[in-house]
């Protein structure tokens, strides 16, 4: 019996069917890979940051809910996000703009605190060059993966859905 591969298989070269544009599993560890771009997403959007954030809106969390996406499962805190090329990164430079894209993110909050208000996070003078590099990769890792950049970021019971789903 001989069993064929999908057309989509990513095996060839081809993203995988995708879930509010995102592809499900073309990376072996995706579902990190998308905790990871929602928290750069977050971070990286200033009118965001304003309208959601500071507003206090449910559904999103704060400034430390997307720290720690971004650096929970992967220990983005603790290695280079190298070590992830070819399992939740594309490219080494995928995982170069997240590298810098972190250590300006922990820079900031080691030095307001995990528990400050989002205000302190947004008025710190470090804080243009913080979202700037979350910008930077937000947007590589969104145009790899077939996604538009620029759509507002999803709540965080949409990732969840997303995450759940294979």
């Amino acid at each position: 019996m001989t069993v064929q591969g999908s057309e989509n298989s990513s095996r060839r070269g081809r993203r995988s069917p995708t879930m509010g544009g995102m592809p499900l599993n073309d990376m072996p560890w995706w579902r990190w890979r998308s905790n990871v771009r929602s928290a750069l997403h977050m971070l990286s959007d200033p009118v965001f940051q304003r309208d959601v954030w500071l507003a206090g809106v449910d559904g999103y969390g704060d400034v430390t809910d997307a720290v720690y996406r971004l650096v929970e499962d992967t220990w983005l805190d603790n290695w280079s996000a190298e070590k992830y090329v070819g399992t939740i990164f594309r490219d080494s430079q995928e995982a170069a703009l997240v590298d810098t894209a972190v250590l300006r993110v922990l820079r900031i909050m080691h030095q307001v605190g995990p528990d400050a208000p989002v205000s302190a996070y947004v008025d710190h003078e470090g804080w243009p060059d913080a979202v700037r590099a979350a910008r930077d990769a937000h947007v590589r890792l969104a145009v790899a993966d077939g996604e538009e950049p620029d759509v507002p970021p999803r709540t965080l019971e949409v990732l969840r859905i997303m995450t759940r789903t294979a």
